[in-house]
């Protein structure tokens, strides 16, 4: 007898302790892991929305392939609900609350008697996307003094995981989309001997570029014109480099002037360009439409196995002054290439 009740002081005891501890434990969990994506807010929102695509991202189809799963309503839209039920990884659900095209995905979440809250959610960087994965998850009273003494490396294990297959597949979905859209031009191989232009080089902001353009131009071929120089082509935008993060050209609004009106043009800002092996192809249309002359240029130098140094030119061969349709404008673009 005496036992028995020392028995039932010591459970007491610890119960009493589970209580207290339950107490102070904490109420839910937060976890949230990121990673930068070269893909746009899109392509990946497009993927991410249907839950079915989580046996190809996520870490846990793997944990347990021999589990039951099943799909309620329509997949990848606001309440289609996917249950699972596995030996590794239990009974849980997970269904659609929210979508935000191109920028969310929030879904509810449950594993066994725990409740939470998970989301996806997309920021634009350039070129790139950042996609932060987080979850809530709601601890039951009885489970919080566990929970004070659990650490969640395993989870953050599961999503850093999942992340990374994320990367890897929707950066190759990127690669395929951009191939299949871009246009189609006659691209010209050549050889260009060193070229001199006349111009400042400068890191130009993009919404500055056509003011940039109008008032260098105007300067650069006054320049030449004073010294009784014959430009040797017409205005060229000459880049050094593009950035989509800054949003920012580094370049030249420039002449092309003769190699040897050099002496003539002492004090002028100047660049001579190398001779090198180039691609060039003509756009015609307004400026804001050359994107896709760039990207078919992008294509043939990546399908040629040819490396991309220097410069990028455009010359700007119809003076829009002169032709109000812009469909006439003709841009020459030329990279050069090795």
């Amino acid at each position: 007898m005496r036992a028995l009740k020392t028995i039932l002081i010591i459970l007491g005891s610890l119960i009493a302790l589970w209580l207290v501890l339950s107490l102070m434990g904490p109420k839910d969990s937060h976890l949230e892991r990121s990673t930068v994506i070269k893909a746009s807010p899109n392509t990946i929102f497009e993927y991410i929305r249907f839950l079915k695509n989580q046996d190809e991202w996520g870490v846990w189809y793997k944990m347990d392939p021999n589990a039951k799963y099943e799909l309620v309503g329509e997949d990848g839209t606001v309440g289609a609900k996917r249950t699972w039920d596995g030996q590794v990884v239990r009974q849980g659900a997970q269904t659609i609350v929210a979508l935000e095209q191109d920028k969310s995905v929030k879904a509810d979440l449950e594993f066994g008697p725990m409740l939470g809250h998970g989301s996806l959610d997309l920021t634009p960087q350039g070129d790139s996307t950042k996609v932060s994965w987080s979850m809530r998850m709601e601890i039951p009273f009885i489970f919080r003094a566990a929970a004070l003494f659990m650490a969640n490396d395993e989870g953050a294990r599961d999503f850093e995981g999942g992340l990374a297959n994320l990367k890897t597949i929707c950066e190759a979905k990127q690669v395929e989309m951009d191939k299949a859209s871009v246009p189609t031009f006659a691209i010209a191989v050549s050889e260009w001997p060193a070229k001199l232009y006349v111009g400042k080089r400068e890191v130009v902001k993009w919404d500055d570029m056509k003011a940039f353009f109008t008032k260098h131009f105007g300067e650069n071929m006054a320049t030449v014109t004073k010294v009784g120089v014959q430009p040797a082509g017409s205005p060229s935008g000459v880049f050094f480099e593009w950035s989509e993060k800054d949003r920012t050209a580094d370049l030249i609004a420039g002449i092309p002037v003769p190699l040897d009106a050099r002496s003539k043009l002492k004090g002028s800002d100047l660049y001579e360009m190398p001779a090198s092996k180039v691609l060039s192809l003509d756009y015609y249309g307004g400026y804001s439409g050359t994107a896709g002359a760039h990207m078919a240029m992008d294509k043939y130098i990546q399908d040629n196995h040819l490396t991309h140094h220097t410069n990028v030119v455009e010359e700007y061969i119809t003076d829009p002054g002169q032709e109000p349709d812009s469909t006439k404008w003709l841009t020459r673009i030329t990279y050069l290439v090795k």
